[in-house]
């Protein structure tokens, strides 16, 4: 089960990564293939996460990763209007598709073995098995092929956020209902 991004130790892991010198990105709200959406419903997916990375580490994503890679010139359009650029990646681990760590864990060995120039990644902290044994793997596998780390912002040369300020509570979830991340999307609500 997904949960909450304004449950406690989510928003203590979001800002961990972020203090931490990870870049934090929108994969939008409900997790939706963004291709079947209206224009408003997409909005509403984009605004929703771009609100809660401000209110919980205080910035405003530039980048977003469609929900298994599916988007269409709408997505791009609208998210171009928000300010995102949509990245999409080119190596999956598998884990979704219900591989192994071993099966996830020869993927990367076969990568590395191609040695392709740049490598964008598809991994899931949502796998306890991709936490603790396969990105462990992968991270040693790639450094001793010489691959450097870098956030997709570096990659792309410019800068992660739109903006950046600071969190705007010390606690966000007291005015924010998490029953609002799993509500019904027929129920849309308008601001």
């Amino acid at each position: 089960m997904v949960r909450c991004i304004y449950d406690s130790d989510m928003m203590d892991n979001l800002k961990y990564a972020y203090d931490h010198g990870h870049q934090l990105a929108s994969h939008t709200w409900h997790h939706k293939n963004l291709s079947t959406l209206s224009w408003d419903q997409l909005h509403d997916e984009m605004w929703r996460v771009e609100q809660a990375l401000q209110r919980i580490v205080g910035v405003n994503p530039a980048f977003m990763r469609p929900p298994y890679g599916e988007y269409n010139d709408q997505v791009l359009q609208i998210s171009g209007a928000r300010g995102q650029k949509v990245v999409i990646w080119d190596f999956d681990n598998g884990d979704t598709a219900g591989l192994s760590a071993a099966q996830s864990k020869g993927r990367y060995k076969d990568l590395v073995s191609k040695h392709p120039k740049n490598v964008l990644t598809l991994n899931h902290e949502t796998h306890n098995t991709t936490v603790y044994d396969v990105i462990p793997y992968a991270i040693q596998k790639l450094r001793d092929a010489g691959y450097q780390f870098a956030t997709v912002a570096e990659c792309f040369g410019g800068d992660p956020y739109q903006s950046v300020a600071g969190p705007h509570t010390k606690d966000c979830s007291d005015d924010i209902e998490c029953e609002n991340y799993y509500r019904d999307p027929g129920r849309a609500q308008t601001r």
